[in-house]
């Protein structure tokens, strides 16, 4: 099988085999059916990506628009062979769990195509190599997401609201629809793409190429200077940064609840929120940092993205104890986990250690990300059972409703503690890696901070995953309606995902570039941290809600009024800017130019026109004669400087 065979069916398949269902939306019979295409289309992809793992390496280049240097250019490197069989797998999971949660949908055709769009335009972004051939998988997964938030656009089902209906904070209902959801989510990362575009634009002009791999970033960035450099990064960084809802871009995530919780789980671990947070580890590994040292400006954007990286986790660790509804407070802990996957990213600026050719912190970030991929996705994907079996987004679950519901107990359990940091687990060993990155910047550049902030998120997110455990499964309130019949097939789907944490638990086994994770996880400190992670998820799970602290728990559940800021001052704001240039600055402009500048530069011009028009043919004459000595100078002076 030719490589080029390869790539299109990888791209291809999952577009391609959702057409039919797209086009048959009338006939019910065949809707009926044809989500198996669609799943056969993702399993496909996840054939090819496999085969590209253990076959393929290096650039693959096919021409696309030659005259304008702009081709089809793929780079299987460590980074791009790893994520792609973590998406297209992760893909085909949640395909297999939406075959029966999605069953009986009003809209089908449309949920299977924007489903199998948002799987091949992340795999559009994993593999390119060329930036403008990756914003086009990147555009790709914002109009996807637009159409899969906003899927339940009739707004007529409050399971499928955010917030809670007649709660205010002021004017501000604190209650959210999917129509509204989709729109956010779209208006947001739109608001970043814009600067993404300009400086995809600006490396092509001053770099010549858009080739990642090709670029030479060193150059690039020493042209550039310290301003150039820093403007060209921030503007990256905004698509990267409103993509993966990062602080002050986050509302949209929490709104994007209002979709299928399949979406949901797809968004927060494979695609979209992870989609930013991977560009830059790939960035990262081509500019490197490390050794840019002597480069102006270049540890202002790395400072920038570390601080960035670790407010958004302890912002959304944070508002994540304070949560009510089972996939907002996923959502929240999502922000988390990808705020830590940037800073650890950003901390290759300081750090030079490199692990079978990748630098460690880049090394730490991308496991970190698979593991919470899989992780995060099972946790989704038994939320989206719950809210099928209880009729309700909201926290709740006794014990006896755990036992009667013992395979998502199960995998509860296994994926919030292989994913918090407890020690032996699969995270523990990625984030004793973590761990030794900041113990190295305290140690090495007095940056206690960072290493302080990490050990609170990561106490708070021990703390958020555990209360999704146990108000679920051990001490919530009980249900009020159940129906816990059938779900084989979503059962299937979450055990299948909760069972590569067990793989990757191998993997850090026998892999030899886990090596250093297994020696951090030996480090007295990791041991400590991991220690009080148990500690903290233990009392967590048998108390995960303080009545003390019930108004601050509000103020929590309210993601610390940044709502109010975004849905209530600034639109508030703009308004009152929008009303000030209409009312008074675009009239005076108006009146100014129309009234004074325009008329008098017209009334100036006829009058000069006039006066050269005056009938005597001896000005005619002067005329003539001037523009034809004018003429004769602007010769002789080119005469001569040809000469010379």
């Amino acid at each position: 099988m030719s490589n080029e065979l390869i790539f299109l069916l990888l791209f291809l398949a999952p577009v391609v085999s959702s057409i039919p269902i797209a086009l048959a939306y009338k006939n019910k019979g065949w809707t009926d059916k044809l989500p198996y295409l669609s799943v056969f289309g993702i399993f496909i992809s996840v054939v090819m990506s496999i085969y590209i793992l253990v076959n393929l390496d290096g650039q693959y280049t096919y021409s696309w628009i030659p005259d304008l240097g702009i081709n089809f250019v793929f780079m299987i490197d460590y980074l791009s062979s790893y994520m792609g069989v973590i998406t297209a797998v992760i893909a085909f999971f949640i395909a297999i769990y939406g075959l029966e949660y999605m069953k009986g949908d009003y809209r089908p055709s449309w949920y299977w195509f924007c489903f199998n769009l948002f799987t091949a335009s992340m795999l559009l972004v994993v593999y390119s190599d060329n930036l403008f051939l990756l914003f086009v998988g990147w555009e790709g997964l914002g109009a996807a997401s637009w159409g899969l938030i906003g899927h339940w656009f009739r707004d007529d089902d409050d399971i499928a609201y955010v917030g809670k209906a007649g709660r205010k904070v002021g004017p501000l209902e604190f209650s959210w629809p999917p129509s509204f959801g989709g729109w956010r989510a779209i208006s947001t990362i739109r608001f970043g793409d814009v600067p993404m575009f300009l400086a995809i634009a600006a490396i092509w002009v001053f770099a010549g190429t858009l080739n990642i791999s090709e670029i030479n970033w060193h150059t690039l960035f020493i042209t550039l200077g310290a301003a150039g450099t820093i403007i060209l990064m921030v503007c990256l960084l905004m698509g990267l940064f409103t993509k993966s809802a990062q602080v002050p871009f986050c509302e949209w995530l929490m709104t994007a609840m209002t979709g299928p919780t399949t979406v949901s789980a797809l968004l927060h671990s494979a695609t979209m929120v992870a989609a930013g947070a991977f560009v830059f580890l790939k960035l990262t590994w081509y500019i490197e940092p490390w050794h840019m040292h002597d480069v102006p400006g270049v540890e202002y954007v790395f400072i920038f993205v570390l601080a960035i990286g670790l407010l958004s986790g302890f912002y959304g660790a944070l508002c994540g104890t304070g949560m009510r509804e089972r996939k907002v407070l996923l959502a929240s802990s999502t922000m988390s986990s990808i705020g830590l996957m940037f800073a650890a990213a950003a901390t290759s600026y300081w750090i030079e250690i490199e692990v079978a050719g990748m630098n460690l912190a880049l090394l730490v970030a991308f496991w970190y990300m698979a593991i919470h991929a899989f992780a995060k996705a099972s946790l989704f994907l038994v939320a989206g059972h719950l809210i099928h079996g209880t009729h309700s987004r909201f926290l709740c679950g006794d014990f006896e409703f755990g036992k009667r519901m013992k395979t998502a107990f199960a995998v509860t359990l296994i994926a919030s503690s292989f994913l918090v940091g407890i020690p032996l687990l699969t995270a523990y060993w990625v984030k004793s890696s973590m761990d030794v990155l900041y113990e190295h910047l305290w140690h090495h550049h007095d940056m206690t901070l960072p290493l302080v902030l990490l050990i609170v998120i990561s106490l708070l997110y021990s703390a958020v995953l555990a209360k999704f455990l146990s108000l679920n499964f051990i001490k919530g309130e009980k249900p009020k309606h159940e129906h816990l019949e059938g779900g084989g097939l979503m059962k299937l789907g979450y055990v299948l995902m909760v069972a590569m944490l067990f793989v990757i638990s191998c993997g850090i086994i026998l892999f030899e570039e886990a090596e250093h994770f297994r020696h951090a996880g030996g480090e007295v400190m990791s041991i400590g941290v991991g220690l009080a992670i148990f500690a903290v998820f233990v009392v967590a799970v048998y108390k995960p809600s303080i009545s003390a602290l019930s108004r601050f728990g509000s103020f929590l559940s309210d993601r610390m009024y940044l709502p109010y800021l975004n849905d209530y001052i600034l639109p508030k704001i703009g308004f009152f800017i929008s009303h000030i240039l209409d009312d008074y600055v675009n009239p005076a402009i108006d009146g100014f130019f129309n009234t004074k500048v325009i008329p008098g530069l017209f009334g100036w011009t006829s009058r000069r026109v006039r006066s050269i028009q005056s009938g005597y043919l001896s000005r005619y004459i002067n005329i003539v004669l001037g523009l034809v000595m004018i003429i004769l100078v602007i010769v002789v002076i080119l005469v001569r400087g040809v000469w010379q």
